[in-house]
């Protein structure tokens, strides 16, 4: 029975009604040792009539097993994963081990686990009871935590109960706190657990002394002598620590067989009592052993083996002896099955072992690959970890080491991967395995930190792999030269130039080259001898890029610099099919930690585009994967779209956040693309100065080094100098811009000169120059550039006087820029034609009736519907489950007054959203 406890039984009361009303919920169940969250799990298990219950227990001994908390939940429902898509179905049975293929991509397989949860679902309400989430696996943890975050209108409930203070991430997570029990109850629990009458004032010090902890005023009650209690001597102490002693006290008066029996029993993590019992045999134990400890409340043997609490079985296992604890190990070592639970029997055997043990050790080693091709980097890191405290010959014990710190460094765990390469580098290194942590160190200061010294650490570590592994030398100078590009000036403090010079002395790995090795070669070229010179071997390399030859590893690797290359030489075929190809291997191979960047390429060349709506729409698919795999954020796309719809509040926000943080840290990139979207943002508001102001920091910046925003900086400042009578400033400008787009030749580059250099031109000049970046730009398909390229004639022709001629141009642009939403853009070709004496004819409003209006979500999954996509398909996109989708499809057919997927495509207008400019934000 639980004594009071009202309030948390009505949390877990309305969270069933929540879930049985086709709802869903997670809750984290948060309390200290024996504060009583246990038996509030017991009370919702209880209440779960017409509902289907799993439940998972951390277990301590199985932190480093890959997938096992994730294996205890979903193993009783996997008859139920074959409706998943195949992707996420092949990523689950691999998670487990049950089918051979690629290393799955763990978000992947929490896609896969939240599909699976909710076809589950679909028979009657899921309850899901972790507890001890602690001393779950981290894989487990990070997909259960996914999963949980994911849950919309499944009808899954998953709480997790966990101990207080923990490490776990689970932000975002509703929390019950569970505390002590109030004084009056406290009382009345510790009473009926006492034996005779006591003194009340040594009831009130226990009381106030446990905090109201219900396993500690039980504890005290059974520990402490009827002396004590009437003298008022006993010590209620440190919470854990009293508990404790309580149970080693019971455990030291059992005879010495019986616990040997409760160690085995300590040792075997899965509670199985056939492999208990044959581990018992082996040491000569059997039913007579374990009465006492049975009588004693200590263990239960049943269909599984239970202690009365984790602190039980942790007692019991320090309580023994080294030696004891090894031929435990060792006993269930034999008894496990070599082929069908190979790591369980590697990691006992690694507990038995007296010292270093090869054996042993390459046992652990193989279990290390096979937790790596489930996808389960931090298990893969642990077993290695093992086997190089196991390895006897230092190189080898070192090579294992620094193995483990790549996995941990996969798995996210930075800190621990740093002390494993220093733990590696206090060993015997040979010179290639020092090249490799040098490597490992660089590549952890680039993806996980974003250091201004990743360049530099790079190309050190690329200088030193050039003679012991080519092939790798010339990768990690690719990785240096993407390096130097995102942290760009101020912070490439490894300078391009440099990277390049080495890179290009550096020897050919073997021939002929691949499309990484071209890259690097063509990059280097266009580095050390400018555009023009660089041009034949860069068309080579992108050419090698768009090939369907192209290896899937190679191109979700290096598809990002591939594309950011294609836009520098102003390639905009190129760069949307490289972006295309980035995005569609992502999806389809599951690499969803790839994804954001590949969405964000794909974003960026949408924008470029003029494409705002589909941008628009992206971007927000880019936020659902952020925000679903806790990846970093990538603002450069926010900002560009944000500036060219003319969304003046939302595009300072995120250009100011941007700026600060990148003038803190390292992000050269994002601080060239801040400045060149507000420069943008300010020309389209026809605020010049302002322009000018922003371009300032950067505007002495190469093109060559910081590409497409370097130029988008020079375009439009250039525009800002001419048009606020500074011609000296713009022809300077137009100078540096000039040397890349000619040596591109494009119809994209060419058309941007001719723009740009017609408005310092004189006027006999200016009108052929204008007429050639319309019809260059009208052929390259980049329509915000185009309709730009009307706008800025339009006005050059009323500035003339040509009114009637204007009027024209000026018609056309305010055309295109409300239809592809660029607001701010309109309204300044609407006042220029105002100007002229004409009208702009404002585009359609959305019917103003609000019930037909959809939410954001609503309007991103019926878009996505419109263009062909299964639910499942959008569930995946969004990384929801498929009856999210349903659920919400439901809702917009209900607004839209519609009943099937094909009216939903007849009427895409419905839901794009009004391209109508905003007064309160232009």
């Amino acid at each position: 029975m639980l004594l009071d406890r009202c309030d948390e039984r009505e949390v877990l009361d309305r969270l069933l009604a929540v879930i049985r009303a086709g709802e869903s919920r997670a809750l984290v169940v948060r309390g200290e040792l024996g504060v009583g969250k246990s038996a509030l799990l017991e009370y919702l298990v209880s209440r779960t009539s017409g509902c289907r219950v799993e439940r998972v227990v951390g277990v301590q001994s199985e932190l480093d097993l890959a997938f096992a908390g994730l294996h205890q939940l979903c193993l009783p429902m996997l008859d139920r994963a074959e409706p998943l898509p195949g992707p996420q179905r092949d990523a689950l049975y691999a998670a487990f081990g049950l089918r051979v293929g690629p290393a799955p991509d763990r978000f992947l397989v929490g896609l896969a686990v939240l599909g699976l949860l909710a076809e589950v679902a679909r028979e009657r309400p899921l309850v899901c009871v972790i507890d001890d989430a602690q001393w779950l696996d981290t894989s487990s943890v990070q997909l259960l935590t996914f999963v949980a975050r994911r849950l919309r209108v499944e009808s899954v409930a998953v709480i997790i109960a966990v101990r207080e203070p923990h490490e776990l991430d689970l932000s975002g997570l509703r929390e019950l706190v569970v505390g002590g029990l109030p004084e009056t109850e406290a009382r009345l629990l510790l009473g009926s657990a006492l034996r005779g009458r006591v003194d009340e004032r040594v009831l009130d010090r226990i009381v106030s002394e446990s905090r109201g902890n219900p396993l500690a005023l039980m504890e005290s009650a059974r520990s402490s002598t009827v002396a004590e209690l009437d003298s008022g001597l006993l010590s209620v102490g440190a919470l854990p620590e009293r508990i404790e002693e309580s149970y080693l006290q019971r455990v030291v008066a059992l005879p010495r067989d019986t616990r040997r029996l409760l160690l085995l029993a300590a040792a075997e993590p899965i509670g199985d009592p056939v492999l208990l019992w044959r581990a018992a045999g082996l040491l000569g134990l059997g039913d007579r052993d374990a009465a006492p400890a049975t009588q004693n409340g200590l263990i239960d043997i049943g269909p599984v083996v239970r202690f009365p609490h984790p602190l039980a079985r942790s007692v019991l296992y320090r309580a023994a002896s080294l030696k004891e604890r090894r031929n435990s190990h060792q006993a269930l070592a034999e008894v496990t099955n070599p082929d069908t639970d190979p790591d369980r029997r590697a990691w006992h055997r690694a507990q038995a072992a007296p010292g270093p043990d090869d054996e042993v050790a390459d046992e652990l080693e193989r279990s290390a690959f096979r937790a790596r091709a489930r996808g389960c980097s931090a298990a893969a890191a642990a077993f290695l970890e093992q086997a190089a405290e196991l390895t006897v010959e230092p190189s080898r014990k070192a090579e294992r080491t620094v193995a483990a710190a790549q996995e941990k460094h996969r798995a996210g765990m930075t800190d621990a991967a740093i002390r494993l390469l220093c733990l590696a580098q206090a060993g015997r290194l040979d010179e290639l395995q020092r090249a490799t942590t040098d490597l490992l160190r660089a590549q952890i200061a680039f993806t996980a930190h974003r250091s201004s010294e990743a360049p530099r650490l790079l190309l050190k570590a690329a200088k030193r792999l050039e003679p012991l592994d080519a092939e790798l030398a010339r990768e990690t100078y690719l990785e240096a030269v993407s390096a130097a590009m995102v942290a760009g000036p101020p912070a490439d403090s490894g300078g391009l130039a440099e990277i390049a010079e080495a890179a290009r002395a550096a020897p050919l790995a073997s021939p002929p080259q691949g499309a990484a090795d071209l890259l690097l070669d063509a990059v280097a070229t266009r580095i050390m001898d400018g555009h023009a010179a660089g041009m034949p071997m860069t068309r080579r390399a992108l050419c090698a890029f768009r090939s369907p030859d192209l290896p899937p590893d190679e191109g979700l690797r290096w598809l990002w610099l591939a594309g950011t290359t294609a836009a520098q030489v102003w390639e905009n075929e190129t760069w949307e099919a490289l972006a295309d190809r980035h995005v569609q291997l992502a999806r389809e191979l599951g690499a969803v930690v790839v994804l954001p960047l590949a969405l964000t390429s794909r974003i960026v060349v949408h924008t470029v585009l003029g494409e705002l709506p589909a941008a628009a729409s992206l971007l927000k698919e880019a936020d659902e994967v952020i925000e679903a795999t806790g990846s970093p954020r990538m603002p450069l796309a926010a900002m560009l779209v944000a500036s060219w719809q003319g969304r003046v509040s939302a595009a300072f926000r995120v250009i100011d956040a941007t700026t600060a943080g990148a003038v803190t840290g390292s992000q050269g990139v994002e601080l060239v693309t801040a400045i060149w979207a507000k420069a943008l943002l300010c020309n389209s508001l026809t605020q010049h100065e302002y322009a000018l102001s922003a371009v300032d920091e950067i505007s002495h910046a190469s093109p060559i080094e910081l590409g497409l925003p370097a130029c988008g900086v020079m375009v439009e400042l250039i525009e800002a100098a001419a048009l606020s009578g500074q011609p000296e400033r713009a022809a300077c400008a137009l100078g540096r811009l000039t040397e890349a787009t000619r040596a591109s030749g494009t119809d994209w580059a060419l058309g941007i000169e001719a723009r740009s250099r017609a408005l310092v031109s004189e006027p006999e000049a200016a009108e052929p120059l204008y007429r050639e970046a319309i019809a260059r730009l009208g052929r390259s398909r980049v329509r915000g550039e185009l309709a730009r390229a009307h706008l800025l004639y339009g006005e050059w022709l009323r500035r003339e006087h040509r009114v009637v001629d204007a009027r024209e141009s000026l018609r056309i642009s305010h055309e295109v820029f409300s239809m592809i939403g660029a607001r701010a853009f309109a309204r300044r070709a609407a006042r220029e034609l105002e100007l002229t004496g004409e009208s702009a004819t404002r585009p359609p409003r959305l019917s103003p009736d609000t019930d037909n209006l959809l939410t954001s979500q609503e309007e991103q999954i019926a878009g996505l519907a419109s263009a062909g996509l299964t639910n499942a398909e959008i569930a995946a996109r969004l990384f929801v489950s498929h009856r999210t989708i349903e659920w919400h499809l439901r809702k917009v057919f209900a607004k839209l007054n519609i009943t099937s997927r094909r009216q939903l495509r007849l009427a895409p207008h419905r839901f794009h959203g009004s391209a109508d400019p905003q007064p309160e934000e232009c």
